[in-house]
């Protein structure tokens, strides 16, 4: 909505009621009540900031209103009339109060869906004189007053919670990507923080205040909104994750790219447990929130808060050419770390059965529409007879990916010239494994110096987070510490190339895999993840999904853990299970370790200790469930007796994997360390062998049109990823 445009509707509306904003929040729900509507509405007001007077500029917010607006209409069912946009200089405060009274309080009924989206700066704010008057803010655009700059003009969290549950229905719902500490140490970071600091001289603004005391005396029903936050922990900050030339939250990304495969009957709880592995895997610690006042809030269904339809996609069809054969499509729903590579060739499915192949990759951005989400598409079938439609929703049925992925690396601003400069030469001696991240590039990492003096050089996570056993001597040159940490490299990299390989939402083959606790009573379940495409079809719904929280699944050390794997297709599957170990402390992350599970059987014919096991398939005919890993005399493994934070991907396929299985056999373990689940001495190779035999399980006809690159066909596998904490 235009600014002017937006000023003459409040103030109109206003003006003729003769009523304060206050005075409306009191009474206007009992005169819409009277004159609601008989279905119900689903009405939205999104906020995003990114350009600030005083404050940074930051780079993501307008995408997340744009991430969190397209997942609302094409996947949840609202009419773009029904969401009001506020961006930029927009995004004053007496705005947005304004707008959420006139587009929320003043139509909202009950029973009606409402969701409030807000992405920006946050911080600290003093109400009065005593330390304890401190609270939460949002920053809006005009940050601080024209006429005296000591007085700011923050909506604070308190304001808005009011506001929230003012509105006369159940069902409404707030995403807040932002936080609002800063930390008091540096730390090297690939991620820009949404927070500023705290500014003691300053007051609040007397209009917040006052409305504020007002929305405290209003006698109004309280509802019990539902409040999503980017993070949970007052020492975490939100971050924007930077990708190919454009940046989006962190926390709204993992949101509504979840929302856009979900389905209905996914779980509050089960959606908190997906964006705290989500975005733990893309190296922030940051771990998002649930404030409700209901008591079974997290076992709900999120379709009560975002109304699903029973539809998954990885995104939609938002223009098509006049020719009807060439379209432009909107892919929100692809994972992150998938989201950077996904390549030409690449194909999706319309409702109608009919094939779109991408011919571009994504679009980098510099407007809300022009995000970097959109791509080129063509019909397969150039002579069909169901041209595609706009707002028609697209499936994922091949996945083109590179071969030549490298790990990358940012350097850390911290770092002085000369430091750079020998940086980018060591690293330039390891192109084939990793590559120095640009201004404009995503990363997967920083090299950058411990904050301690005298500081030493190390690798760190995007969030800040050192990786435990990578820091050098004091004194240590640039270029030998970067040659120290190639190794690690190596199995760094072998984890990334791996979780390309996740498409839990997506895959056509029905598996259910399980991961439990073993005790003497019964098996405990810890995570259950299944591919849900196979579901919808199958049985029109998605069963409840067990997890220990709303975050990352907990397990105590020295547990017995176990799989169980179901194959609920009508062909006989083929698995292997990878695995990260980061070994944790009070300082972060620990040093990376690959693991996998390779069953082996010793040729009864010699005793030699020195024998090399002979590997076999694990294969699961259709309809059957297979326990991993079970050997003769025992069942599942042990966990280490020690804290570390493990990261499983099982990965399932049509066909064996005979690439694989050769790589492994490479080294030549001791027979001490011939366990089920141990560790991978060559994770590099065995990755780049696992995705040679995913690509050839995928049709042929297709396998010889792109040679530089793997191609993957949902119909033909799954990735499932099994994330936990071991305490």
């Amino acid at each position: 909505m235009k600014r002017r445009a937006f000023l003459e509707r409040i103030g109109s509306i206003l003006a003729v009621l003769g009523l304060t904003e206050a005075e409306w929040l009191t009474l206007g729900n009992r005169y819409y009540q009277a004159l609601a509507a008989p279905n119900p509405r689903k009405l939205a007001l999104l906020i995003g900031i990114n350009q600030y007077p005083q404050s940074p500029a930051l780079s993501g917010c307008l995408t997340d209103v744009e991430l969190q607006r397209e997942v609302l209409i094409h996947r949840c069912g609202f009419a773009a009339a029904d969401i009001l946009t506020l961006t930029e200089e927009q995004a004053s405060r007496e705005f947005i109060e304004a707008a959420f009274v006139d587009h929320l309080g003043k139509q909202a009924q009950a029973g009606d869906v409402v969701v409030f989206h807000f992405s920006g700066y946050g911080s600290r704010v003093k109400l009065g004189t005593f330390p304890e008057t401190v609270q939460n803010a949002l920053i809006p655009v005009d940050e601080k007053e024209q006429q005296d700059r000591r007085f700011v003009n923050y909506l604070l969290e308190e304001t808005l919670l009011l506001l929230l549950r003012s509105l006369p229905t159940d069902r409404v719902t707030a995403v807040l990507d932002t936080s609002y500490y800063t930390p008091t140490t540096l730390q090297p970071s690939g991620l820009q923080i949404r927070a500023r600091p705290e500014l003691p001289a300053t007051q609040l603004a007397l209009p917040e205040l006052e409305f504020l005391k007002q929305l405290q005396t209003q006698k109004s029903a309280i509802n019990q909104a539902m409040v999503l936050k980017a993070t949970s922990d007052p020492n975490q900050q939100a971050g924007e994750l930077l990708f190919s030339g454009w940046s989006a939250g962190l926390f709204t990304y993992a949101l509504t790219q979840y929302l856009w495969e979900a389905t209905p009957a996914t779980t509050i709880q089960i959606l908190f447990s997906h964006l705290s592995s989500s975005m733990h895997r893309l190296g922030s610690e940051q771990q998002p929130e649930l404030m409700s006042g209901l008591k079974n809030t997290q076992s709900s269904a999120i379709v009560d808060n975002f109304p699903l339809n029973n539809i998954g996609a990885e995104g939609v069809v938002t223009a098509v050419d006049e020719d009807g054969k060439t379209v432009e499509v909107w892919l929100g729903g692809l994972l992150p770390q998938v989201l950077e590579y996904y390549g030409v060739g690449s194909r999706f499915t319309l409702p109608t059965g009919e094939q779109l192949i991408l011919r571009s990759s994504l679009k980098t951005g510099v407007t809300p529409s022009r995000t970097g989400l959109i791509a080129k598409a063509e019909m397969s079938d150039p002579k069909t007879s169901n041209p595609p439609q706009v707002g028609q929703l697209v499936q994922e049925k091949v996945r083109v990916l590179p071969r030549n992925i490298n790990l990358t690396v940012a350097l850390d601003s911290g770092l002085e010239r000369i430091e750079r400069v020998d940086a980018t030469s060591a690293f330039a001696s390891i192109t084939r494994m990793v590559s120095i991240a640009s201004a404009e590039q995503s990363a997967d990492y920083v090299f950058g110096k411990l904050p301690q003096i005298p500081s030493r050089y190390g690798l760190f996570s995007l969030g800040g987070e050192p990786i435990l056993n990578t820091a050098g001597e004091i004194g240590e040159a640039v270029k030998v510490a970067v040659q120290r940490l190639t190794p690690k490299f190596s199995t760094l990299l072998a984890a990334k190339l791996w979780r390309l390989t996740e498409n839990e939402g997506s895959s056509r083959l029905a598996v259910k895999g399980t991961l439990e606790i073993i005790n003497k009573i019964a098996p405990r379940i810890i995570t259950q993840k299944q591919s849900w495409r196979t579901q919808v079809q199958e049985s029109g719904k998605n069963k409840a999904i067990i997890n220990s929280g709303t975050t990352i699944p907990t397990v105590p050390i020295g547990s017995r853990m176990q799989y169980k794997v179901k194959n609920l297709s009508d062909r006989p599957i083929y698995l292997i299970l990878l695995g990260l170990n980061n070994a944790r402390s009070a300082f972060g992350y620990g040093s990376p370790e690959a693991i996998a599970l390779y069953p082996w059987q010793v040729n009864p014919e010699t005793d030699s200790s020195d024998t090399k096991p002979h590997l076999r398939e694990i294969v699961i005919p259709p309809g059957e469930t297979l326990k991993l890993p079970q050997n003769d005399a025992t069942t599942g493994w042990i966990l280490p007796m020690r804290a570390f934070f493990c990261e499983h991907q099982l990965i399932i396929s049509t066909s064996p994997f005979t690439q694989t299985q050769k790589a492994l056999e490479t080294p030549k373990y001791a027979t001490a360390d011939q366990q089920s689940i141990s560790p991978l001495v060559n994770p590099l190779e065995v990755t780049q062998a696992l995705l040679q035999d995913l690509h050839n399980a995928s049709e042929t006809e297709m396998n010889g049109t792109i040679t530089d690159s793997y191609i993957l066909d949902v119909n033909n596998w799954a990735s499932l990823n099994f994330s936990f904490q071991v305490v």
